[in-house]
């Protein structure tokens, strides 16, 4: 049985009966990672604001399959097929990319939405025969657009796939800053668990020896212990919970994208640090470096961090925002509501 998240606040089983165009949303996840909640949540933000007279409609990745023959037989012309963002194009995570090549592969005949990513598949053999898979999958879709949220996925997916590739920043990017006005104090070490992973805990130790002489140091991960599971319903208050858990640091040091993203929005003080891949790096370079209160280094010598991490923390918030930069997204969504299919 399909599970689908047509509002908020409660499943449902079956699709809205009405003349609304619809959008739907694959691949939504159920797991415990803050910045893909995130993300998730700030796509239907994003339909719901830009594109009121879509009905916005979103599947739970392990639901995909049950849901896309009942999809089928609802589909309008006018509807738009999308698969959540994140980051996880590529053979890092089998599952993601494999229920991404069935919902690309299947709505062939409506705009299909691969929603801004980062892409890397590795220079091996498991990375080139999963690349090979994804070219077959995304070729047999003429109407698919690939959104890049980097410059360096831009180029990649450009000399990947045969399909249109557009750019803009994360979706988090989209959504409003706050200013709670909380006294801050401690610092707060947000750190992969995972194979992303590179920055080294000798590197980590040295700073938290630094920040430690002064303020609390607490470490924690984007990624959750409790709940075990996260759906449309419950996952807004624990991202507001995310938020005013930074709104209290002094210092965010982190080597996670999001973490770094959730600094941004609540004018936190945040040193990024690099993955196995460089998406944070490109990421941060091509959209935030005008913000004054985070900051990317590859930097290993102490002194120099020390450095950095003073600095961000003497400085003060400003005026930002990147909105204007999802206009090549809005403009699709656009071009296909004026050719016809709404």
């Amino acid at each position: 049985m399909a599970n689908f998240f047509v509002n908020t606040t409660e499943v449902t089983h079956k699709l809205p009966n009405n003349d609304r165009p619809k959008f739907y949303m694959f691949g939504v996840p159920s797991y415990t990672n803050m910045g893909d909640q995130a993300v998730s949540l700030a796509e239907r933000k994003y339909i719901e604001n830009e594109f009121p007279e879509y009905q916005y409609i979103e599947i739970i990745e392990e639901d995909d399959d049950y849901a896309i023959p009942v999809v089928q037989e609802h589909l309008q012309a006018s509807d738009i097929i999308a698969f959540t963002g994140g980051g996880n194009m590529g053979n890092l995570y089998h599952n993601h990319e494999e229920a991404r090549r069935k919902v690309f592969s299947t709505f062939v005949n409506n705009l299909t939405i691969s929603f801004s990513q980062s892409i890397h598949f590795e220079d091996n053999e498991d990375g080139e025969i999963e690349k090979q898979k994804s070219q077959e999958a995304y070729r047999k879709n003429p109407n698919l657009v690939l959104v890049a949220r980097d410059a360096q996925s831009f180029h990649r997916m450009q000399s990947t796939f045969d399909n249109p590739v557009i750019f803009t920043p994360d979706m988090v990017l989209y959504m409003n800053s706050i200013n709670w006005n909380f006294d801050r104090n401690g610092a707060l070490f947000v750190l992969r668990h995972d194979s992303e992973k590179v920055v080294k805990q000798s590197t980590i130790d040295n700073i938290k020896g630094i920040l430690g002489n002064e303020r609390a140091v607490k470490r924690v991960d984007t990624v959750l212990d409790e709940p075990k599971k996260i759906t449309p319903v419950t996952r807004e208050k624990l991202f507001n919970s995310e938020l005013e858990l930074f709104s209290h640091q002094e210092i965010v040091i982190t080597d996670r994208w999001h973490a770094m993203v959730f600094s941004v929005l609540t004018g936190t003080p945040c040193l990024l640090f690099g993955n196995s891949y460089g998406k944070g790096k490109h990421a941060y370079i091509d959209w935030l470096e005008h913000v004054n209160w985070i900051d990317y280094t590859d930097e290993s010598d102490i002194d120099r961090i020390e450095e950095l991490v003073h600095k961000l923390i003497s400085q003060k918030r400003h005026n930002y925002d990147v909105k204007n930069d999802f206009r090549q997204l809005r403009d699709l969504i656009q071009n296909n509501m004026h050719n016809g299919r709404l």
